[in-house]
């Protein structure tokens, strides 16, 4: 069965089941502040576990794209080298939001399986939940029971917490589990060895697919358990395992999910897959990664030093070191496998073909870059090799190596290996932990439960329409990190502050309480769809009624910097072209930021045309036309343009400001003149066919105006209020250029006299012209001068050293015979020199050159010249 087929087959089977069929989240979670990655079906039907808000449908099913390689779901290090893990999977899943439970549940797994599929029941074992006395939980029974009526009962097994209870996090909805595994053995091999035996201990062919979560408890912060106040089902199987089954593999990548993909690497790459298992290891990896990455583009994650990014990275250069290492790929090829992806998944996840041609320009040069830099690692290593004594490196430097520049451990390891040296794994393994505690010291929270004052289902938000109201606090909860200290986070009934979303950061203000005491509010975001508020510390009645006031001018700030980017995005598509599309966006109150896709650098002449198009909308005064709740279908018919990466529901709110229309949940301000005017200050590369416009409006485009007008008078004024300065300047820069010349014929003339006093002074040692002296010249005339005493003196050696504005200039020349006969080197005698002066410096074998910081130690440094004509 192709794979394509077994996922249509697996949501029409629950859709007659009365479930609705929802798209994929994006696999890069954009609202959800304790996660940078989706890493479960449930993720993006969190807040419908925890009762934040009401689903529309009650029972729900999808195919949801998944990405597990930080915090407690960490495969990454075991992908390529087993044939079930991957850092990118599909979840198949079916979830009831307090519908039905454990019944029917465990029916329609067993009928989808066993009816639909037809996979023999024989090679199917079920685990439940065995209990826990810590949390005083007994043996599930009930889906033992259940499980009965399906399966003979010496195939239902026992699991322990680690396998059979599933919690989202340390806090929070959890359950007991109950898991669905398959023995895909010979039948040879399940009569030496049973089934039962070998679930849940790693092996290849004996594989967990389907896990069934009933999730019917509270995790609370000091680790107790509470009922929920609604049962819930939630369901997760392995697209990738299933294939496998189905098509009657070993591996899941012998699947028509991955041989595509490795049939072109086997062609790019001139390698085979089957008979080595470093090169099978090697493009597992690769053909693993790339879905990762690929599908991380497409969501809207581009490769970074921090964050998501970083981790997008990191997948990314570990595909292209295995390329490198087992492969021997020196140069970009994974971005050449994004044409073979696309056309295998785009079906089902269009967002692939729609971005892949961005996926190939940005992967293309993140090759590049690590190419380099594992070209820079290389010479780094070996020069590190040349210092280390005996046969094993240092820990402490592969660490530098790995940690500065990015350069994987186990090719270091290798490259020692090829040279018969060793590495002292021990030592590498203590600084790597070092680091870890450092990041996990920094990154320490601990967040409280949450103390509930009053019920209320539903926390409305009216900011678009008051920035101030009256309010009550529904719960509140106290949290604690490194960075921020000790917080509370308050919810309100209702709120008039904007959360941190779309690109727009939070609203600040504060709260009033009725004796006059102000609380205040530093920052707004939003989390399973509540909205909570940070303050530094609890009113003094909590339980009162306040007056909640939003930061008017940060606000209006705000918004004329959001309605900006809509004007900017209208604007680039209109010049550019209509390929442009908005990859990313930050709006602040004091600048924004937006990234859009483009082909190449834009000029200076299209961001005039910019500026003066988006100034244009301005002066026009153009009304905001907003409309709430549009049905999502019925806004892209009207041509409102959906966001790059950003996930809508049903409905939908429009932003129109003439002929721009954007699906925005942020704040605008209510006509365009409002921005007052718009000032690009800059225009840049962020990633191949990525660039970034950082801009100015409002108030902070009257300071800058102001500050160039300031500027400008002070520079009017140092040229005596010349009419013309603009003349007046380039009259200046024409007398200053002919000055240059003069001083620079008088430096040449004073070189050519100070190189015959030098000259006269070459004295004769064991054969060598040597000669270190100490002159009044600058560094380009030290060169000069050298290289023509060379071209004059056969078997020279010479040193020459300067103090220029406080600073130790050092050269030394070889003669190229010299450099063959005595095995002499610039390089090495200028570095061993540049220590009296406080420098360091380098070169070629004939010329060398130092720099440093203390001019005292020259006279010793020239002294100590000498000795290597004796030596």
């Amino acid at each position: 069965m192709k794979s394509q087929e077994l996922r249509s087959k697996f949501l029409s089977f629950f859709e007659s089941k009365q479930h609705q069929i929802v798209p994929s989240a994006p696999m890069v979670m954009k609202n959800d502040p304790t996660l940078l990655f989706t890493n479960a079906g449930m993720n993006q039907f969190k807040e419908y576990f925890l009762g934040n808000a009401n689903p529309k449908h009650t029972r729900l099913t999808d195919s949801q794209k998944c990405l597990r390689v930080s915090g407690k779901h960490n495969d990454l290090e075991e992908v390529g080298k087993d044939t079930y893990h991957h850092t990118m999977f599909e979840m198949l899943g079916n979830w009831s939001i307090g519908d039905y439970f454990k019944d029917e549940a465990i029916a329609w797994a067993w009928e989808f399986f066993v009816d639909i599929l037809k996979i023999d029941k024989d090679n199917l074992y079920v685990t439940i939940f065995e209990g826990d006395k810590n949390d005083g939980l007994e043996k599930d029974q009930e889906a033992y029971d259940l499980w009965k009526r399906h399966i003979s009962e010496d195939r239902i097994l026992l699991g322990n917490k680690k396998d059979n209870f599933w919690e989202m996090g340390d806090q929070g909805p959890c359950g007991p589990a109950s898991e669905i595994h398959i023995d895909i053995r010979s039948d040879e091999e399940k009569a030496k060895v049973s089934g039962k035996d070998l679930v849940n201990e790693d092996h290849p062919q004996v594989v967990e697919v389907w896990n069934l979560v009933f999730m019917q408890y509270n995790r609370m912060a000091n680790g107790s358990l509470k009922d929920l106040p609604a049962k819930h089902i939630d369901t997760g199987m392995g697209f990738e395992r299933l294939a496998m089954v189905m098509q009657g593999k070993q591996s899941n990548y012998d699947t028509d999910v991955f041989m595509p993909i490795i049939k072109e690497i086997e062609t790019i790459t001139n390698s085979v897959y089957g008979p080595s298992e470093e090169v099978d290891i090697a493009i597992r990896v690769i053909a693993d990664h790339l879905r990762a990455v690929s599908f991380a583009i497409a969501d809207g994650q581009l490769p970074s030093n921090n964050g998501a990014g970083y981790v997008i990275r990191r997948i990314l250069r570990r595909a292209i070191r295995y390329g490198f290492t087992f492969l021997n790929i020196k140069e970009p090829f994974i971005y050449k496998l994004v044409n073979v992806l696309s056309d295998q998944m785009g079906e089902a996840f269009p967002e692939l073909k729609k971005q892949s041609q961005l996926c190939e320009n940005v992967i293309k040069e993140e090759e590049n870059s690590f190419m380099k830099t594992l070209e820079q690692g290389l010479s780094l290593l070996e020069q590190m090799i040349e210092s280390t004594k005996g046969q094993e490196m240092s820990g402490k430097k592969a660490f530098e190596l790995y940690d500065t520049f990015g350069f994987p451990i186990d090719l270091t390891a290798l490259i020692l290996e090829e040279k018969g040296m060793s590495l002292n794994h021990k030592e590498f393994e203590v600084e790597l932990q070092k680091q870890k505690d450092r990041s996990r010291s920094a990154a320490e929270a601990s967040t409280e439960d949450w103390v509930v004052l009053r019920e209320d289902d539903v926390e409305e938000f009216i900011g678009y329409d008051h920035l101030e109201t009256d309010v009550k606090i529904t719960k509140y909860r106290k949290v604690k990190s490194k960075k921020d200290g000790e917080l509370f986070q308050l919810v309100f009934n209702l709120t008039p502050f904007y959360p941190e979303g779309g690109g727009q950061i939070g609203d600040k203000g504060y709260l009033e309480e009725s004796n006059g005491n102000v609380v205040h509010i530093i920052d707004t975001k939003k989390e399973n769809n509540l909205i909570i508020h940070l303050t530094k510390n609890l009113p003094q009645n909590i339980e009162g009624v306040f007056k909640a006031i939003v930061n008017e001018d940060l606000r209006n700030k705000a918004a004329a910097n959001h309605t900006a980017t809509h004007l900017l995005h209208q604007a680039l598509r209109r010049i550019l072209g209509d390929h442009v599309e908005q990859k990313g966006s930050l709006v602040h109150d004091q600048y924004l930021r937006f990234d859009f896709a483009h082909f190449g650098k834009v000029t200076e002449d299209e961001l005039k045309e910019i500026e003066k198009f988006v100034n244009a909308r301005i002066y026009e005064q153009i009304n905001l036309d907003e409309r709430r709740n549009v049905p999502f279908d019925d806004a892209i018919k009207e041509g409102a343009t959906a966001l790059f990466g950003e996930k809508y529901g049903d409905t939908v709110r429009m932003i129109q400001f003439g002929e721009s229309v954007e699906l925005c949940g942020g704040t605008h301000v209510s006509n365009t003149s409002d921005i007052w005017h718009f000032k690009i200050l800059s225009e840049s590369a962020v990633a191949s066919g990525i660039r970034r416009i950082e801009a100015i409006t409002r108030d902070a485009a009257k300071d800058y105006f102001t500050e160039k007008t300031q500027q400008f008078d002070a520079i009017k004024k140092l040229l005596n209020n010349a009419k013309d300065p603009e003349k007046s300047v380039k009259d200046l820069q024409a007398e200053n250029n002919k000055l240059k010349k003069q001083i620079d014929q008088l430096l040449s003339e004073k070189a050519g006299n100070i190189k015959g006093d030098l000259k006269a002074k070459i004295k004769e040692v064991n054969g060598i012209h040597f000669l270190a002296e100490k002159v009044d010249l600058d560094a380009n005339a030290i060169k000069d001068v050298a290289f023509q005493l060379g071209g004059e003196v056969e078997n020279l050696f010479l040193v020459l050293a300067s103090d220029q504005k406080g600073k130790a200039l050092m050269s030394c020349y070889i003669s190229k015979d010299l450099v063959k006969e005595k095995e002499l080197n610039a390089g090495q005698i200028i570095r061993d020199l540049g220590k009296y002066i406080q420098g360091g410096g380098g070169g070629q074998p004939f010329f060398a050159t130092a720099g440093g910081k203390n001019p005292e130690g020259i006279a010793q440094a020239l002294a100590e010249a000498e000795k290597y004509m004796t030596s």
